[in-house]
């Protein structure tokens, strides 16, 4: 279950981003049509005879002809995310291009339909981004949304300096009534956490905005899902478990509060196993600095959010009323301990450098390396059923030189089996092999890493990481200090391969399962 990149390309990841997918029909069918209604957009080619789209199943039409498209604002394996202007207006928008030779399977192209469907259910709400439009050509499909540009959360709190409880309070105010929204129109998210969530503009009132609906599901009341979706540090227990509802969204919540409030995720370790465990064991810090000095309401919101049994827990209508958060509640406008601040950059830095390293690791997958995988599939397949065993695995993949320890064997098996039949399909295990492949073979962390080294010294300088960063609009002169502190641990000023692959290795803000077929 380790780093993966992922499917499309959002504009809330400023490049590609680890999430996972697995497979939607393990559960009962969402509340939907059987056949999904065609995605309409204001602009509709009048032509009849113009040809369907295969993916919205509406008429094909040019996105180009009515925007211009301009600088990348994010990356994924399957599609980018561009900065588009309206021709006729002048106004900007963000453009999430889908390509459509990717959508493999008729699952793939089902994910899209739900999540142009979903956002399109959504639309209107303060806290949501808007979607304008929609379109498909021959080559991809196109979302046009509303541009955020005022930053992620943590930034947001970083660069202002000053923060309080009440500042934490208005800020889980807005991501709860996210969750209130989708929960009461039958959504369940399935995804939230900081990164998702942007700022629509740099004014101080900027609304904040949940950007990304790519694992969101439709659900019915009582409905258990089993597919194992989310982000390590704010995956709910039950989810590790394959058998949970829109309650995990509750708990997801209650971990950014938790970091809103401290600084540092609730359950930590070196890797994702020791973070399930901890997820799984459900102890919550609540003595170490700065809880001491934080009020009871807060502690008492986080622990109602954070409750294991999922029925104990509040519903977002719930959180909302609850004294601590309302406007007008006890939340305090004193200054929360600094140390809360310095953690919270550290957790952003280490994202950061990540998150360009990912991106780069990406562009450098080859289309040979995604079609190998069918012949690699076939070759482990030893009894032709289309479908393979744990000791198909076991016994094919080191034939072929792939080294992969037990361990991580198993992981691949558990994240892609769903159903618990003990085998996987050809499209779980192409998307487990492409994570393995994609990040963990060390010459991609190290075509990564010559990147950024562009003297090619062996060593990435503060100049260097500065140069690579700028590109990405992530230069500033705080954020290189924080990840020079972070990742920089034999204190010399610059960052060394060895040091550069520990970073790549650890759990940052990946997701957790491999089998996420196609989110970034």
């Amino acid at each position: 279950m380790g780093n993966r990149t992922s499917r499309r390309s959002d504009q809330s990841k400023a490049s590609s981003q680890s999430q996972p997918h697995a497979h939607s029909h393990s559960h009962a069918p969402p509340t939907k049509p059987a056949v999904p209604r065609p995605v309409k957009s204001a602009s509709a080619p009048a032509n009849p005879e113009a040809a369907l789209g295969r993916v919205l199943g509406r008429q094909m039409e040019d996105v180009r002809g009515t925007y211009t498209f301009g600088r990348e604002l994010g990356r994924g394996q399957f599609g980018v995310t561009y900065l588009v202007t309206h021709k006729s207006t002048g106004e900007r928008f963000a453009c999430k291009s889908i390509a459509t030779r990717k959508l493999v399977h008729k699952d793939d192209i089902e994910d899209v339909r739900r999540e142009v469907q979903i956002m399109h259910h959504l639309t209107g709400h303060r806290n949501i981004v808007e979607l304008k439009g929609a379109y498909e050509d021959k080559h991809s499909v196109n979302l046009v949304m509303e541009l955020c540009e005022g930053g992620e959360l943590f930034d947001r709190i970083i660069a202002k300096g000053h923060y309080s409880e009440r500042a934490a309070a208005a800020l889980c105010r807005e991501i709860v009534a996210v969750v209130h929204s989708c929960h009461s129109m039958g959504v369940m998210h399935r995804d939230l956490k900081p990164e998702n969530f942007l700022f629509l503009s740099k004014r101080e009132d900027s609304p904040l905005k949940a950007t990304d609906f790519g694992l969101s599901v439709f659900f019915k009341p009582g409905e258990v899902f089993k597919d194992l979706v989310g982000s390590a540090y704010y995956v709910a227990p039950e989810v590790l478990r394959r058998h949970y509802g829109a309650e995990a969204d509750i708990w997801s919540a209650g971990v950014i509060l938790y970091i809103l409030l401290s600084g540092v995720p609730p359950f930590w370790a070196e890797n994702e196993e020791g973070i399930f465990d901890a997820v799984l064991r459900g102890h919550i810090d609540f003595s170490s600095d700065p809880w001491p000095a934080i009020s009871p309401g807060a502690k008492d919101l986080v622990k109602k959010m954070l409750r294991q049994d999922p029925k104990e827990r509040l519903t977002a209508a719930e959180i909302l009323n609850h004294p601590w958060i309302r406007e007008d509640g006890e939340a305090s406008d004193k200054p929360l301990d600094s140390t809360v601040l310095s953690r919270m950059k550290q957790f952003r830095a280490m994202n950061k450098l990540k998150k360009v390293a990912l991106k780069v690791v990406a562009e450098n997958l080859s289309e040979e390396e995604i079609m190998g995988l069918k012949e690699l599939f076939k070759s482990i397949d030893t009894d032709n059923s289309g479908t393979i065993t744990l000791d198909e695995l076991r016994a094919g993949l080191p034939k072929l030189g792939t080294k992969i320890s037990e361990s991580e064997l198993r992981h691949i098996m558990e994240a892609a089996d769903v159903d618990g039949n003990g085998s996987i399909d050809y499209l779980e295990f192409i998307s487990a092999t492409m994570h393995m492949n994609r990040l963990e073979k060390d010459e991609h962390i190290f075509k990564a890493f010559e990147y950024f080294d562009k003297d090619n010294s062996g060593y990435i300088t503060v100049e260097e990481l500065e140069e690579a960063l700028t590109k990405h609009d992530m230069g500033d002169e705080k954020t290189i200090k924080e990840i020079i502190a972070e990742v920089d641990t034999d204190h010399d000023g610059r960052i060394d391969y060895q040091e550069f692959v520990a970073m790549m290795k650890s759990t940052g803000p990946e997701a957790i399962a491999p089998n996420r077929r196609r989110k970034h």
